[in-house]
């Protein structure tokens, strides 16, 4: 049934999209994961016996070593021909059926025998024959024999009890299986049922998500300038961005030189003014200083003593730097200046702006071909839609959903019908059960008053009621036991031979699939047909479509589309054919026509500049001869030190015009030392730091400068070579992630619709529910548990129908005995009445 409305679903859903317009274009890649929504069943796909599952495992050993032999594939195969010639063919079955037929061959033995045993045995027994007269002859192992008939007879009285408990535990399931039935077929129709809603909510699934992928389109084609031109960018920004960098810190290193070159030589004009200034200054002291010195104040001691003294530290009163070994940077700085003005800065700023506004370039040029996209895909969005109107899936799952509540009525129906006749076999079970249970007390309670009524003391004749009615109660049961025993045993064979070739026909062959094999053989339900089930649901009986094939498919899950290969009816793949549905897209796409014009990162004019000082730089300053001058001091002497002594000196002169004089000058030493050496010194020390740094910025300039040379040119090449490639082979990746979207989408449609919508799992659950579980589980193996029981404890009764005849013997009150009479020449037995 569940079959029935798969295919019929499929094929409506199928042809309506073939003929109201294929859900279009366009998929999906790694970025958007759709789960096709699923329901979980209620029905198992095992069926676990329980706690009776070790006996009927009990029961499938004793059938395998009774009937060892395979599954007759040819003969069955033969049978359902109507080939099967019984002259010919019949020794094949009988070959198969040998253990069977033994069995029952014997059970059909023990029916004819043990009435006609039974009829003869009374028969006899009414003529004092065969233990039926009331006289025991006493033997002298009569207590051994006794207590050994005794044993036996409850050993197997044990053993039939075993057996009638089976009966009863197999009994107690035919009562209970109505009920479980009733439970499995309402599980497999809610199975059903969910099956049934189940898929009307994949279809609108399915659809819904075209709405998604349409928005994750959308998403993409707003964010074109990061998508798009954010790739382009990224592709320029490995070969550009570094000679941006490199060109950035060269401006810097430039500046800085720039400035240190400005600093040393504003501290060179300095130095150079202020050391002529302090020469002439400290020649016109020195001069002074003589003059005094020559004067007639030291000719006369002391004066002359001091005069003296004096006149060699003159010679240290003079400036202590060479100018002509602090050149001017003039050239250098003009070098640099020059350099300067190409404005490098502002080449890597122009750089970086290009970089930076190739995304709003493409998304200003795109404007146009989105919008014709966007309504493209919006047109599809309709398109869908009216597809998703046009299937007839209502009226499909409304006929299919009648046809299960009718069956579900009908089963409801009929179940009182089906109780009722349980109910009899019920009835019958448990009257077979408590007939042989009747046996068996009889046996138990001959044991039981026997045993312990029997006193060794008493003499046959003059047993006790006791032991009396132990020997009746054991003949009761042999009178039963022979009344009933063939009935029971015609029960047993009836249902041996029902249960056994059910258990090793059906259910054997179907868990081991091989009555799959049987019924998948070509030309077998339907001489015109290669394979049936392809014949019956496909109209092409050539398609290889198995019973096995799709019993395995329905068990894994997989959707009914792939499982009945309804592609030979109606080919998914060619109608939802993916180049088909995103043409329209890529056509728009097409229309992506980014242009991202070329930069020049430097002119002419700026290279050779940059080249120029490369080659003016090279060894330009001799920064150690700058260096060895700034180290030295403004003057010779140290003039404060020199003022100090010569003041000290005329500090011991009398006073006078020399005194005065030489003090004069010290004043004038210090205003020198004052308003020149220490400027003169912080200039130097100025220069020092200039040339430091100057050293520091400029080191390796001119290796930084060729090095930015050789990597624009390279940038230069690569923006001017490959610009345009990168721009096109973008715009391709950008188009094929917006359509790889739908085509995504329409991937997994087919994928969908071919391996998981609409699972035929219920239709595989509901056939092992049937075989598995109602036909093998709840009816054969509780009728096999049945006679295997009730068997055992039939065949049990011959020998303790001849144990207990001899037991009864040993129990019961005489009328005539035996007595041993011991005299003093020999033993003699009498005969007593």
């Amino acid at each position: 049934m569940i079959l029935v409305f798969s295919v019929l679903l499929l094929l409506g859903l199928c042809g309506n999209i073939a003929s109201g317009g294929q859900p279009p274009s366009t998929s999906t890649p790694g970025a958007l994961n759709y789960e096709l929504p699923t329901s979980e069943y209620e029905t198992q796909d095992t069926f676990n016996a329980g706690i009776v599952g070790p006996l009927y495992q009990m029961v499938h050993i004793f059938l395998h070593v009774v009937q060892p032999n395979d599954f007759p594939v040819d003969m069955i195969r033969k049978l359902i021909q109507r080939e099967f010639d019984f002259s010919v063919d019949s020794k094949e079955m009988v070959y198969y059926e040998i253990g069977v037929l033994i069995c029952a061959i014997l059970g059909l033995l023990f029916i004819v025998l043990m009435p006609l045993v039974g009829y003869f045995f009374c028969m006899c027994r009414c003529s004092n024959k065969c233990g039926g007269e009331m006289h025991q002859r006493q033997k002298r192992n009569e207590s051994c024999r006794r207590k050994f008939l005794a044993i036996s007879l409850l050993l197997i009285c044990l053993l039939m009890s075993l057996g009638i408990m089976y009966g009863f535990v197999a009994n107690h399931q035919v009562r209970t299986r109505i009920k479980r039935t009733q439970k499995l077929a309402e599980s497999n129709y809610r199975d059903l049922q969910i099956l049934l809603d189940e898929t009307p909510k994949q279809i609108d699934y399915i659809l819904a998500q075209y709405t998604t992928t349409k928005n994750k389109a959308f998403s993409a084609l707003d964010g074109i300038d990061s998508l798009l031109g954010g790739r382009i960018k990224d592709q320029l920004k490995p070969n550009v961005i570094p000679v941006l960098n490199e060109i950035e810190h060269l401006a810097t290193a430039i500046k800085q030189t720039k400035v240190a070159l400005e600093n040393m030589n504003s501290s060179l004009e300095i130095i150079q003014d202020g050391s002529t200034q302090l020469s002439t200054n400290l020649t016109t002291l020195r001069n002074s200083i003589q003059k005094s010195l020559n004067s007639s104040d030291c000719a006369s001691d002391p004066a002359s003593k001091i005069c003296a003294s004096i006149r060699p530290e003159l010679s240290n009163l003079g400036s202590n730097l060479n100018s002509s070994q602090l050149p001017s940077v003039d050239r250098e700085l003009n070098s640099v200046n020059d350099i300067y003005r190409t404005d490098l800065e502002s080449v890597a700023k122009r750089g970086y702006t290009f970089i930076d506004e190739i995304p709003g370039k493409v998304r200003n040029q795109t404007v146009a071909v989105i919008a014709d996209v966007k309504q493209a895909l919006d047109s599809i969005s309709s398109n869908i839609k009216n597809v998703s109107q046009s299937i007839p899936i209502e009226e499909v799952l409304v006929e299919v959903s009648h046809y299960i509540n009718d069956s579900n009525s009908y089963f409801h129906k009929e179940l009182p019908k089906l109780e009722e006749y349980d109910s009899y076999w019920w009835l019958g079970g448990l009257i077979v059960c408590f007939l042989l249970t009747l046996i068996v007390t009889f046996f138990f309670l001959g044991l039981l008053c026997g045993v312990f009524g029997y006193d060794k003391r008493a003499t046959p004749t003059r047993r006790g009621c006791v032991s009396n009615t132990g020997g009746i109660f054991l003949m009761t049961g042999v009178g039963l036991s022979f009344l009933f025993c063939w009935i029971l045993m015609i029960l047993v064979v009836l249902t041996f031979i029902v249960g056994a070739n059910v258990e090793k026909l059906l259910c054997e062959p179907y868990a081991n699939k091989k009555l799959f094999q049987v019924l998948d053989t070509p030309y077998l339900l339907r001489e015109q047909w290669q394979f049936f089930l392809s014949g019956l649901i496909l109209k092409d009986s050539n398609i290889n479509l198995t019973f096995e094939q799709v019993y395995r498919d329905c068990k894994k899950g997989r959707g009914v589309y792939a499982t009945f290969q309804l592609d030979n009816v109606f080919n998914i793949s060619e109608n939802f054919n993916i180049e088909k549905h995103t043409g329209e897209i890529i056509k728009e796409l097409d229309n992506l026509n980014v242009n991202v014009d070329n930069i020049e990162l430097l002119d002419k004019a700026g290279r050779e500049n940059l080249q120029d000082f490369a080659h003016s730089w090279k060894d330009a300053i001799d920064y150690s001869k700058y260096l060895k001058e700034a180290e030295k001091s403004p003057t010779k002497v140290d003039l404060l030190a020199f003022a100090s002594s010569l003041e000290e000196k005329a500090n011991k002169l009398p006073e006078g015009k020399l005194k005065q004089a030489l003090k004069t000058d010290v004043q004038n030493i210090i205003a020198i030392h004052q308003q020149q050496v220490l400027p003169l010194q912080q200039s130097l020390d100025a220069l020092k730091q200039s040339v430091r740094t100057l050293e520091r910025t400029s080191d390796k300039l001119p290796e930084k400068v060729n090095k930015v040379i050789s990597s624009l040119d390279s940038a230069q090449n690569f923006l001017t070579t490959n610009i345009s490639s990168i721009v096109i082979g973008e715009t391709q990746k950008y188009g094929r992630t917006v359509t790889g979207y739908f085509e995504h989408y329409l991937q997994w449609v087919l994928y969908a619709i071919t391996e998981k919508m609409t699972s035929c799992k219920p239709m595989a659950t509901a056939m092992d529910s049937a075989v598995n579980g109602v036909l093998c589980g709840y009816v054969a193996d509780p009728l096999n548990l049945f006679w295997f029981g009730i068997g055992k404890a039939t065949m049990l009764l011959l020998p303790a129908v001849i144990i207990a005849v001899k037991l009864a013997k040993y129990y019961r009150r005489m009328d005539s005995e035996d007595v041993y009479d011991d005299s003093a020449l020999s033993g003699t037995w009498h005969f007593t009445l």
